[in-house]
């Protein structure tokens, strides 16, 4: 038996398909091997750079968590709402929609809120505001508000100046309407020696020589001459509410 040649066609496809596999298995070149270099040293860098940033990221976290406790116990602090604004004066700062946080001195929480707030100096703690209004939250349940059209506060002593159309609302409904009122927010006291009109579920009540609150609105002494009207359910009583009577020496 004759063995035959092998056809020159398949010789030819057996030597391509072996130049092939040598093609797909060759090492890559060098630009290959400078690149996979590159990439390893920039990891690498990045790795460093790590090592060095967390410790640092970590620490300015912890001084976070230590440190902002300690300023949110103070209480008295203004909020700025909208905007923060610089005035003529380099020094001096002016605040819209400001508010103010503190508590009196039984623990019972107060703020005041401002339109408009203005720093008079660097060095003075007094603010001007404008269309001021104070409030005072009460255990029982009720509440004593000051609001007025203007009028400066005393951050040192919590001493609000109200001046213009001046609006003192009691818990119970009663309202005072005065030109200046000087309200104390530590002590819940207020007071004014302008003329006063009052009104509320006892009747009305006006007063040339002013008023005095104390006690957190409990208790409201008007200076005469003086004038009461009461309400058609109690006019039989022998004398006015305690909260509306006249202090001792007024005229009628």
């Amino acid at each position: 038996m004759t063995a035959e040649p092998p056809k020159a066609g398949a010789n030819r496809d057996s030597q391509e398909s072996d130049a092939d596999r040598t093609t797909m298995w060759q090492p890559r070149g060098a630009a290959a091997a400078q690149t996979v270099a590159q990439s390893v040293a920039q990891y690498s860098h990045f790795v460093s750079i790590m090592k060095r940033a967390l410790p640092v990221a970590a620490g300015f976290l912890l001084l976070l968590v230590i440190v902002l406790p300690l300023l949110r116990q103070d209480d008295e602090r203004f909020r700025i709402g909208m905007s923060l604004i610089k005035g003529s004066d380099s020094d001096v700062l002016s605040m819209t929609n400001a508010r103010y946080f503190g508590t009196d001195d039984k623990g019972q929480p107060y703020s005041v809120m401002a339109d408009g707030v203005r720093q008079r100096s660097k060095d003075d703690n007094t603010v001007d505001l404008v269309t001021p209004k104070a409030e005072i939250s009460l255990t029982n349940g009720t509440f004593m508000s000051a609001a007025a059209s203007s009028g400066t506060y005393d951050r040192d002593n919590q001493k609000l100046d109200l001046a213009g159309e001046v609006t003192v609302v009691q818990g119970k409904g009663n309202q005072l309407h005065t030109s200046q009122a000087v309200v104390m927010l530590k002590e819940g006291t207020a007071s004014g020696r302008q003329p006063v009109s009052g009104e509320g579920p006892f009747g009305t009540m006006q007063a040339s020589g002013g008023f005095d609150l104390s006690d957190r609105g409990k208790i409201v002494h008007f200076h005469g001459p003086a004038h009461l009207v009461l309400n058609p359910k109690n006019k039989s009583a022998s004398a006015p509410p305690a909260s509306a009577a006249p202090k001792a020496g007024s005229k009628p």
